[in-house]
């Protein structure tokens, strides 16, 4: 009987903890929200900012002010940001063993799809337990203050609105994601033979820091593509981390 009311106790504790920490996030978040639209109207329309949810990498954007820069809207997985992403990384990494310890990411370069340069900062927001649950982005489009004198010889002249394209099925456009992931680490060719063993270690620490593997499936198309188990995928990413 002892026993059994010990994991009672254990059970509820658990469950009060869980409860308390999702109250928290959910506090953090919707606190939040409102500074999206505050700073884009702040900064005007070349700056992106963008509220993620990370525990919900398939659709993470939560809010989203001027995602035209990167072409996002709400619910846009992190794998359509951009790249070379140094905020998303971080909030990648282990969980803090400082509890409720928020960092912060600043002055980084990422690149759109479209290879124009973003001048990007990210604040990271940890819940107490040290998990990373929350990031605020933010992108910032020089393009048009260097190439202005270009763009007002352009508003002189009748722009033709060209009709928009559907969009691909949310499925099928994560797979495409995923794939141009794969085939950027594994390189030209996107033949894995020659790799040596280093070679395919780097190609998962670009996959990981693109976010590869926070989405579900990941871990196993890298492995089928780099020709090894899911074990050894995770293995690479252990030696990555005490690289790191």
């Amino acid at each position: 009987m002892f026993k059994i009311g010990w994991l009672i106790n254990k059970l509820l504790e658990f469950e009060m903890k869980a409860v308390s920490l999702a109250a928290e996030r959910a506090a953090v978040i919707n606190a939040l929200r409102p500074v999206v639209p505050m700073l884009a109207s702040m900064a005007g329309p070349h700056l992106e900012v963008v509220l993620h949810d990370v525990s919900k990498p398939e659709s993470s954007v939560i809010a989203i002010a001027n995602g035209h820069i990167s072409g996002r809207s709400v619910g846009s997985s992190v794998l359509e940001g951009p790249q070379n992403d140094k905020g998303f990384a971080a909030a990648t990494r282990i969980k803090s063993k400082e509890g409720a310890q928020h960092s912060l990411v600043e002055d980084y370069m990422t690149v759109t799809a479209d290879g124009r340069e973003l001048r990007s900062a990210s604040a990271i927001f940890r819940d107490a337990s040290g998990e990373p649950f929350a990031t605020l982005c933010l992108n910032a489009d020089l393009s048009g203050f260097q190439a202005a004198h270009g763009w007002l010889s352009q508003m002189l002249k009748p722009m033709v609105q060209a009709a928009p394209q559907p969009l691909p099925p949310a499925e099928s456009q994560m797979d495409a994601l995923m794939q141009e992931i794969i085939s950027e680490a594994v390189g030209p060719g996107g033949s894995t033979d020659a790799m040596r063993r280093e070679d395919k270690i780097e190609a998962v620490g670009a996959m990981q820091r693109r976010g590869l593997f926070i989405v579900k499936g990941g871990v196993e198309r890298a492995a089928a593509a780099l020709r090894v188990s899911r074990y050894t995928i995770y293995n690479y990413m252990e030696q990555l981390r005490r690289r790191d």
